[in-house]
């Protein structure tokens, strides 16, 4: 309702996506801004920008009687002081604080600021207004804030922070990188929508900006840039299209086999719950190879699995026709059966202890340097603490550049890289990384991180015998797509893991459904998968 009531089709709501939308870092948002004002002239970027913002605040809050506009110095503050002015002309109440300095005031952000003043809009440069706002705009600290704000930015955004009223964040909520979602300092501002202008920013869906952003909106001020390259592309149900339909006359032979490798002594649970993930994502067979000598043998719950012990020791032809699913629960034991797996495997998903093991030994990490010239492709799928151990840094490095830790894997290894956490990251080789939308903090639970790694052995089971960095990058994709998407509806508490691969199973079948309509494909909202 909101984006019919702008009266503008150049403005959407960003999540749920229903394909792929392209991010671009603070240079090539510049770039993108310095060759449309060459075409536009001066000033007509930020009179649209402005438009934008009072449009969507008068969408968000058409009741409001009072509006207050939190200006900074630059031109983020002439967007809101170009909002200031529509909203003013509305008939709102509006009343600016402005933390501009006349003589450092871009000229852009002055004419708007004159344009407001003539409008009789009230500016001052305290946040003491005389009334209680029923809708606030932030408009301090645009795309080239760097560091934490000085005490007087902080002030401000902390009493934004204080208000019960919808906050709009112009272009991304002051205080946040935009290229890293780093949230600079302790104060970012927490808004209730972010209108993103002209471009979407990376450090939107990543790190805190999730928690920072609220919804997400964007407006490309009637712009197109196809000369500038992505910096990363923002995941969407369109990438959850990765495995063919089945035909009638395949049988289990033509979906892949799956070997797990995991579990050790107490930690048998890890392994079987990838074990039945790739089950449920629909690989042919699924062995289990529990590093635990008195584990289990079977498994009654789901008695389709098929328990091989000592499998990580099978001759290299055996080893190199699965899928192999190493780390989940595997302690050090794993040590032990990597370098074979290294060696012989075509491809070989590496999670959790696995990750631990390569960190701390040389060897092994020759080997797996090793693969890709061999023809074998591998998958990485750290948090990020095995990030940080895996490039030598501190969780902390890995989390104020995620998507440049999950690259520097990728390119390190010549492999495929799932960086878990907040706006995963997927990255490989050669490849514009993705950043992934989906889920929330109610995967933040035991197992659901072995759950992934085993639809992701599932999916990839059934690409193809034919092993592929490009195929490896699109399962990782979907299958971190679909996996978030399963959480969504989940607001309060955690999502148990064995709960998930049940959701995750039932979403996938829908998904089936969905391709199997093809007569009917105008009928049907991909976005209704993550809902």
């Amino acid at each position: 309702g909101a984006c019919r009531a702008l009266g503008t089709e150049t403005m959407q709501r960003v999540l749920p996506a229903a394909h792929t939308l392209p991010l671009y870092d603070v240079a090539a948002t510049r770039a993108i801004e310095a060759r449309a004002q060459t075409g536009l002239g001066a000033g007509i970027l930020m009179q649209r920008a402005g438009l934008a913002l009072a449009r969507l605040a008068l969408a968000l809050a058409p009741h409001a009687r009072g509006i207050w506009v939190a200006a900074g110095p630059g031109n983020n503050g002439g967007d809101g002081f170009e909002a200031a002015m529509h909203l003013q002309r509305w008939g709102k109440r509006v009343a600016v604080s402005s933390l501009a300095d006349a003589v450092s005031q871009p000229a852009d952000a002055r004419e708007a600021m004159q344009r407001a003043i003539a409008a009789g809009v009230a500016i001052s440069d305290s946040p003491q207004i005389g009334f209680a706002p029923d809708l606030a705009i932030d408009a301090l600290l645009g795309i080239g804030a760097r560091r934490a704000p000085d005490d007087r930015v902080a002030s401000w955004m902390r009493r934004l922070n204080a208000l019960t009223c919808t906050v709009l964040a112009a272009d991304l909520p002051s205080g946040l990188h935009a290229d890293t979602g780093v949230a600079l300092g302790a104060d970012g501002v927490s808004a209730s929508h972010t209108l993103s202008l002209l471009t979407l920013k990376p450090g939107l869906f990543t790190s805190a900006g999730r928690d920072l952003c609220g919804e997400v909106w964007f407006d490309r001020l009637g712009l197109d840039d196809p000369q500038t390259p992505p910096t990363a592309w923002l995941s969407g149900a369109s990438d959850l299209h990765t495995l063919p339909l089945r035909r009638h006359a395949q049988h289990k032979g033509s979906f892949g086999d799956v070997t797990v490798v995991g579990g050790a002594a107490g930690m048998s649970g890890a392994a079987l719950l990838a074990a039945r993930a790739a089950l449920a994502a629909g690989a042919g067979r699924v062995y289990v190879d529990l590093l635990d000598s008195h584990g289990p043998t079977h498994d009654s719950q789901r008695p389709e699995l098929m328990f091989r012990p000592g499998w990580a020791g099978s001759a290299p032809e055996l080893l190199g026709a699965a899928v192999v699913v190493c780390g989940c629960g595997a302690g050090d034991a794993v040590r032990e059966v990597l370098p074979k797996l290294l060696s012989h495997v075509r491809r070989l998903l590496l999670d959790a202890d696995a990750l631990n093991a390569l960190a701390a030994d040389t060897q092994l990490q020759n080997l797996l340097a090793a693969r890709a010239g061999r023809g074998h492709v591998t998958l990485l799928t750290p948090h990020p603490l095995e990030a940080a151990r895996l490039l030598g840094c501190s969780a902390a490095q890995v989390q104020a550049d995620r998507i440049g830790a999950a690259t520097r894997l990728a390119d390190t290894w010549n492999c495929v890289v799932v960086l878990k956490g907040s706006g995963s990251v997927i990255a490989a080789p050669g490849r514009v990384p993705s950043l992934n939308p989906t889920g929330n903090a109610a995967l933040a639970g035991a197992g659901t991180g072995d759950v992934l790694a085993g639809w992701l052995g599932g999916w990839w089971s059934q690409s193809g015998a034919q092993a592929s960095m490009s195929g490896a990058f699109d399962v990782a994709r979907g299958a971190v797509y679909l996996h978030g998407t399963a959480a969504h509806q989940i607001h309060r508490g955690a999502l148990r893991a064995g709960d998930l691969i049940e959701r995750m199973h039932a979403l996938n079948r829908d998904l089936g459904d969905l391709n199997d309509s093809t007569d009917s494909t105008d009928s049907i909202d991909l976005s209704e998968l993550s809902d």
